[in-house]
């Protein structure tokens, strides 16, 4: 495949395109107290927002109880996922006009990639996007896997990687990739500026001048 056929943009889901963290952590925070464990704090949940959902409970729960809590949270989110969710300001239409310029747009994200389908479909961005691409029993950021998959989906080589948390930019620097953190998301600025991205930017105006129309 040569350069030219380059033209896949990746975007992680929940705090890139979607802010969403709100309901997530509501729903993690939920199943503590309805199976008997203490839960943790607000922050301390949010530090750890881009692993997988066991990794996360094993983290503040014993090992027997992380399938309930999986099994509880599941069960709470998908009831109450849209509360509060919402695009981020400028995503669909950044989305919308890099898809007229030319280039395959894919959401590579932790989520199931069934649930991760059925989010974007609710938040109005299945019309932007080429395929949504979630991660299946294999392994999750910051291995590139996910990102692999979602290029061979879109069937093009890779730009760039953009995301709000640092295994995105892990992600992305292993899958060669660029990378575009962007500063309204999960992580701070700090953690983000320690990856070295390529951009690390406040909005999506620079990525958009990065990837001019495809002739």
């Amino acid at each position: 495949m040569s350069r030219t056929d380059s033209r896949g943009i990746l975007f992680d889901l929940d705090g890139t395109l979607v802010d969403s963290l709100p309901d997530i952590i509501d729903s993690f925070l939920y199943a503590f107290p309805v199976l008997g464990f203490a839960s943790p704090t607000y922050e301390q949940v949010r530090e750890l927002i881009g692993y997988p959902l066991d990794v996360m409970y094993a983290r503040f729960a014993p090992e027997h109880g992380v399938p309930a809590l999986c099994a509880t949270y599941r069960e709470h989110y998908a009831r109450n996922f849209i509360n509060r969710s919402r695009p981020y300001p400028g995503v669909k239409e950044a989305l919308g006009t890099l898809r007229e310029r030319g280039y395959l747009l894919a959401v590579a994200t932790t989520k199931k990639t069934a649930f991760a389908r059925r989010f974007v479909e609710a938040m109005g961005l299945d019309d932007v996007l080429h395929h949504v691409q979630g991660t299946d029993d294999f392994p999750h950021k910051p291995a590139p896997d996910v990102l692999h998959r979602a290029l061979a989906a879109l069937g093009t080589q890779g730009l760039w990687m953009v995301g709000d948390t640092t295994l995105d930019l892990k992600a992305g620097r292993a899958a060669g990739l660029r990378t575009y953190g962007v500063t309204w998301g999960t992580h701070p600025v700090e953690a983000l500026a320690d990856e070295s991205p390529d951009e690390l930017q406040p909005d999506l105006r620079r990525l958009l001048e990065h990837l001019p129309p495809l002739s």
